[in-house]
């Protein structure tokens, strides 16, 4: 295998005094942060003003004690920083990087959220509760507003920043079904070209000089490590599929011995303090959310035992940390002995599901009962998703890495399942479940769970069988129109 060498050293001087020659295009690329910050300054902006109006027309004469003018700009500011943090929680400002529809329904929640929260505000304030059609004015004006918003700004940005012409160097079969999942955004990627990593370093390297940018896609070490540097050497974009030793390393900490740089991978998943602070954290999630939980847990017990008089909840055997077993609680969402033959992996066309089911697990409601197990002890609120042992066991034979996502607790819900969707290949999975452990932090957890809101509102995804397979749409809307 060749090694980066003097001699495409030269190439890429050459590389970057052309990329000095093309301002149109690669020159603009250092300014798209500043258009997304002043598109998103812009809109808050906006939707402030509209909450303003609706504040000084309809509210700020109906408080006991009216505020002077700094009270109120006080009121007006409070509104803009929490609209602020749903929009960074949700992605609301993340035009180009996420799909219209994502970014969209991303805004839709967090005006929802940020207008329930002002208005309990306003009505602490007044102390009582003040008339609610204001406040619906706003939200409706406010998601028009969204909805022309979108429109307007995904396409200026798509006329601004068109899709980037990519190569991919690929080692195995793998690559497909990135490409296929990427084809899906043709408004951010274009693949022009797939280059085997068979053929040899020099032809590779003038195939991908010719892009806006380059995949690496399970190839060799040493050939990825000699196009990682080129790519740096001459500003090339890059995209890289990690390996599971790419993420232990982006957890480690920086250190020095004298004046040599080290990496420390600690290896032991969460410390003393973020074990205690996660466990505070998963018990106060429990105590709060088991209130208004329980009316929908009674509904769903309801619906499970209408639906065909057997067993309304599900226990099944599961592992957390260290390989522990436990019994996990669902909502039952099968026909009853559903597993005459043992194990069995569902999908999203199980015809195994009950009705009932399909519409508790789209929701992820079946899910609820495993509040019992936080409490316990046995899960958290965020980490990974329990397997079962006799599956763990067949998927450690394929990659025995698996078993690293049992270095912290089981989750009822997981970045695994927010980025994700219902059929994501373990070995996917597994590397989710690894970054969020190699950066966990409670802020993490926070934005996950928040995130989970929005995946149960807007369960939009499709899965990898439709994306690989767009035929199964047709079959999907046959069986419902059958239905």
């Amino acid at each position: 295998m060749e090694c980066y060498s003097h001699d495409f050293q030269k190439r890429g001087d050459a590389r970057v005094r052309e990329y000095l020659k093309e301002p149109a295009v690669h020159h603009r690329e250092q300014y798209k942060r500043m258009v997304q910050f002043f598109s998103a300054v812009i809109l808050l902006g906006i939707l402030t003003l509209q909450f303003a109006n609706i504040w000084y027309t309809y509210y700020s004469d109906q408080m006991v004690l009216p505020f002077y003018r700094r009270g109120n700009w006080v009121v007006i500011t409070i509104y803009a920083a929490v609209l602020f943090l749903f929009f960074k929680v949700y992605g609301g400002f993340k035009i180009g990087y996420l799909r219209r529809t994502d970014v969209l329904f991303s805004q839709i929640l967090s005006i929802l959220g940020s207008n329930v929260i002002t208005y309990l505000q306003i009505s602490l304030i007044a102390r009582d509760f003040v008339s609610v059609p204001p406040m619906l004015l706003l939200t409706a004006v406010e998601l028009v507003i969204l909805f022309c918003w979108t429109l307007l700004t995904g396409k200026l940005y798509f006329l601004l920043y068109p899709p980037r012409r990519l190569a991919i160097v690929y080692g195995s079969s793998a690559a497909a079904a990135l490409v296929m999942k990427m084809s899906y955004r043709v408004d951010k990627y274009m693949i022009c070209e797939s280059i085997s990593a068979q053929q040899d370093f020099q032809t590779i390297i003038d195939k991908i000089q010719q892009y806006d940018g380059v995949i690496i896609c399970d190839i060799p070490a040493q050939l990825r490590n000699d196009l990682v540097k080129y790519c740096f050497d001459v500003q090339l974009r890059t995209y890289i599929v990690p390996k599971i030793s790419d993420i232990i390393l982006r957890g480690a900490d920086d250190i020095r011995l004298f004046d040599t740089p080290l990496l420390l991978c600690r290896n032991y998943g969460l410390t003393f303090e973020q074990r205690l602070m996660k466990r505070a954290f998963d018990l106060l999630f429990c105590f709060v959310v088991m209130i208004p939980a329980a009316p929908i847990m009674l509904a769903c017990a309801l619906a499970v035992k209408l639906c065909d008089g057997g067993p309304i909840i599900y226990k099944q055997k599961r592992l957390t940390k260290g390989g522990k077993e436990f019994y996990v609680y669902k909502f039952r969402s099968m026909i009853i002995d559903a597993e005459p033959n043992g194990a069995q992996v569902s999908n999203d066309h199980d015809e195994r599901v009950t009705p009932v089911g399909r519409i508790m697990r789209k929701c992820r409601l079946d899910e609820l009962p495993q509040l019992l197990n936080i409490l316990k002890g046995d899960m958290s609120v965020v980490g990974p998703r329990p397997e079962r042992p006799e599956l763990c066991e067949e998927y450690e034979r394929k990659f025995p890495e698996f078993r690293f996502r049992l270095h912290v607790k089981a989750g009822l819900t997981g970045y695994a399942q927010v980025t994700g969707v219902y059929d994501t290949t373990p070995y996917d999975k597994l590397k989710m479940d690894l970054m969020y452990i190699e950066s966990y932090s409670l802020l993490k957890d926070i934005q996950i769970v928040l995130m989970t809101l929005k995946t149960t509102m807007f369960p939009i995804q499709k899965s990898n069988a439709e994306l690989l397979h767009p035929e199964l749409n047709g079959e999907k809307k046959e069986r419902e129109d059958k239905a």
